[in-house]
């Protein structure tokens, strides 16, 4: 009946005879099957309209005179990103939109008007402030943001894309004490080390009109002091090159981390000497042409909020002479196992002369040894003359052999002697 406003089927809300009260802005809210909400708002604004020359009935249509010059004029004072555009209703084919612009103001003419002309003109401003989804199990992100100061650190809360506008909180965990809070979608929360200690936690709390009170979305950050690791004992030959490793992954915020030389920690600086390079957590320092010098204790520093902590590396470098001796220590020690058994295995080949020289020794007379074929039968002895003794010293053993004349009837026989020098 009476109502000037009503909603269509495919959500679109319709305003009959709108009048300055209806400005505004109108906010759709909706929720999709998937537990999400979709919103959007759209700010009706006042709009200016002047057709010239044109003149008034008494029912407020205007009426030019044919063959005329007529301009159109549409303006509006709306702030916001807006989109101005006239549209003609009327008997002729070319019904639909004549012009649009993106300023606040627009202006259509035609020359020499005719009766086809005639119809309705509007003039309409399209002002889409945001369209955006808030979904269910979307929450804001937390994250470090480096400052130049190692004694403070800047905490990070986004929830980017939400409208309207979320409130946005800086808590201790569980809500314990409130750092800040904000209608923001990007809440920055900068804290000094005093306030900090290992193990707390810091939450960022997003509340928002789509969701319940108590579903409020939440992300949270833990503070962790550094932890260096690596291998504390390196060792180089003297003109190659070594790289000594370190990693740090369990620092939050994440901790500044460098490598230093000496006691006295002097600051490595990268060059022809010295090569640094950083992959994710692991940072690795490369020695060329490792020399003496470059012997001594190295420090992997590094620092946070909550303090500094270091990994000490001890280089070793060993020179060419220092292999030179472990090779000749090698070579003598080869040859006290080797020794054994050259001499062993030399005493097993010659092991008769050494008995027989034993045996020599012990009596110095020939020994002779009568070998005959029957007992019965006389022995044939000879003396064996002795040899004059060699000149290198080693005994001589002579073997003679005599025949023994017998008859023809008895068989012959024979004596072998051995005789020992």
């Amino acid at each position: 009946g009476g109502e000037r406003l009503s909603l269509l089927p495919d959500g679109t809300l319709n305003i009959a005879e709108v009048t300055p009260g209806d400005e505004g802005s109108y906010l759709c809210n909706s929720t999709l099957q998937d537990n999400s909400t979709f919103l959007a708002q759209v700010r009706l604004r006042n709009l200016t309209t002047s057709i010239s020359p044109a003149s008034a009935l008494s029912n407020g249509t205007l009426f030019v005179s044919r063959g005329s010059d007529v301009s159109f004029n549409c303006s509006t004072s709306s702030g916001s990103s807006r989109e101005l555009a006239w549209a003609f209703r009327g008997a002729a084919a070319s019904n639909g939109s004549l012009v649009s612009t993106s300023g606040p103001w627009l202006v259509f003419r035609i020359a020499a008007i005719q009766p086809g002309d005639q119809g309705l003109y509007v003039c309409s401003s399209l002002d889409n402030i945001t369209q955006q989804e808030v979904e269910a199990n979307r929450h804001p992100e937390c994250m470090w943001t480096p400052v130049q100061d190692p004694s403070h650190a800047l905490f990070n809360c986004t929830w980017p894309g939400t409208y309207p506008t979320p409130r946005l909180s800086w808590v201790e965990h569980r809500e314990d004490r409130t750092y800040a809070s904000e209608m923001t979608d990007n809440l920055s929360l900068l804290l000094n080390r005093s306030s900090l200690s290992d193990g707390q936690k810091l939450t960022c709390v997003a509340r928002h009109v789509a969701l319940a009170p108590e579903t409020g979305k939440s992300c949270t950050l833990t503070i962790r002091p550094p932890f260096p690791d690596g291998e504390p004992l390196a060792m180089a030959q003297e003109g190659a090159s070594i790289t000594l490793t370190c990693t740090e992954a369990t620092s939050a915020p994440p901790a500044n981390t460098t490598w230093r030389k000496g006691l006295q920690q002097e600051d490595v600086t990268p060059g022809l000497k010295y090569t640094l390079s950083e992959d994710g957590p692991v940072l690795r320092l490369t020695i060329r042409n490792v020399s003496k010098g470059d012997e001594g204790v190295y420090f992997c520093r590094s620092e946070n909020l909550l303090g500094v902590r270091e990994l000490e590396v001890y280089l070793t470098v060993r020179t060419s002479s220092a292999y030179t001796g472990v090779i000749i220590g090698i070579f003598v020690a080869a040859v006290i196992v080797a020794s054994p058994i050259v001499l062993a295995k030399s005493l097993y080949s010659n092991r008769h002369r050494v008995c027989l020289g034993n045996m020599s020794r012990k009596e110095d007379r020939g020994d002779v040894m009568n070998l005959v074929e029957s007992d019965e039968e006389p022995v044939f002895q000879d003396a064996v003359p002795r040899l004059p003794p060699l000149t290198n010293g080693h005994q001589t053993t002579l073997v003679q052999i005599h025949r023994i004349p017998s008859s023809t009837l008895s068989p012959r026989r024979c004596c072998v002697e051995f005789v020992h020098f």
